[in-house]
């Protein structure tokens, strides 16, 4: 729950395990810290009780529902109804994990605040500015306009928010725009983007957040002829394919540790050999994309490391900009050890390009877009 007049969190919430006997609640607001167990607890009973908590706190005059595929159907934040709701339901053809989740949340917050705007907030939203030389895969027309194949991209609402601040990091330094601008959201899913004066105009997600970086558990870039390959030599159904390539792969898969960042930094530390390779394969792939979106922006003003790993790991922005100093980067090490919670430069200062950790805030974004539905502002 967000104040968009101030920015302020008036509270937060999390229900965990839903419709599992280890279902539990928790909320945070003011002074107040409520757990509570809702063993068996349905998506309209736990959303009931979190709306019970919210509004002890502070009248709700909106809710912003994030949506991680809107398709081509949505590409801008979009007050809800009947037909949008139709709409989500229809993309769970592209994120079948994710959007039949998101519309079932949805029908339980309409159902326990009917008189409440609520709008839905789209992650591949963001990305809808990229061309179509850079969104189409080079495979006949017929299955992009009937089947909808094409790049999606994902991580949308970060990237907004990321490169929006560094607008502002940028501006404060003086430096004159049209600013280019590379961010990386990297956690257990990674993805990049190059945005150019606030507009996205690519990013490494792909139909799927299965492509580009190197993940938790997912590959990232690969030749899609592995998958057929590995079907037919290990006799798996299509299913088991998928499953394989994100939940078996990735950090986790070539370590063969961990998909966890720091234990794959202590790996390494410790001489293991796998989590030494996963490590410089991550930040390598990282340094590929950064030179290819410098291409496609036609240089580079700010790089920002973002996500549980960008903002934590100052051993992966040490790989990855020490490898960029081609680019005029240079490293600030004591910057970049030192841990902050707000927006800091890491490189040394420069008239040239400039590295920064700034952490996302996703939460934010959301209500901003969703107060200027709303408001129609």
């Amino acid at each position: 729950m967000i104040s968009t007049n101030t920015g302020q969190v008036l509270g937060k919430g999390l229900v965990d395990r839903i419709a599992s006997p280890e279902c539990r609640l928790k909320w945070e607001g003011g002074t107040d810290v409520v757990e509570e167990k809702l063993p068996g607890a349905s998506v309209d009973l736990a959303t009931r009780r979190l709306v019970e908590l919210a509004e002890k706190q502070s009248h709700i005059e909106a809710v912003g529902h994030r949506i991680v595929h809107g398709g081509e159907l949505f590409t801008a934040p979009t007050l809800i109804d009947d037909k949008v709701l139709e709409g989500i339901d229809y993309c769970s053809l592209f994120a079948p994990l994710h959007n039949p989740a998101h519309a079932e949340g949805i029908r339980a917050a309409r159902a326990v605040l009917p008189n409440v705007s609520h709008v839905a907030v789209f992650d591949t939203a963001f990305h809808a500015t990229i061309p179509p030389y850079a969104h189409r895969y080079a495979i006949p027309e017929k299955y992009y306009k009937e089947l909808g194949v094409r790049r999606y991209g994902a991580h949308g609402t970060s990237h907004q928010y990321l490169s929006a601040k560094g607008n502002e990091f940028l501006a404060e330094r003086g430096v004159k725009a049209p600013y280019r601008v590379i961010t990386l959201h990297l956690g257990n899913g990674c993805s990049a983007a190059a945005v150019l004066d606030g507009v996205c105009r690519e990013t490494s997600m792909g139909f799927t957040p299965l492509e580009g970086l190197i993940m938790g558990t997912r590959t990232g870039d690969m030749d899609c002829a592995v998958v057929p390959f590995l079907i037919q030599r290990q006799g798996w159904t299509p299913a088991e394919a998928d499953r394989f390539l994100n939940k078996e792969c990735g950090l986790l898969g070539v370590s063969g540790l961990s998909p966890d960042m720091r234990d794959i930094e202590q790996g390494r530390a410790e001489g293991h050999p796998g989590a030494t390779l996963a490590f410089d394969m991550f930040c390598y792939r990282i340094e590929k994309y950064v030179g290819a979106f410098t291409a496609v922006l036609g240089g580079l003003d700010l790089l920002v490391f973002s996500g549980g790993i960008g903002e934590n790991s100052p051993e992966v922005r040490r790989q990855v900009v020490g490898k960029l100093g081609w680019l005029g980067l240079k490293l600030d090490e004591n910057a970049n050890g030192a841990r902050s919670k707000s927006a800091k430069l890491i490189t040394v200062e420069s008239e040239g390009p400039a590295a920064a950790v700034i952490p996302t805030d996703e939460e934010a974004l959301i209500a901003r877009q969703t107060e200027r539905v709303v408001t129609g502002s």
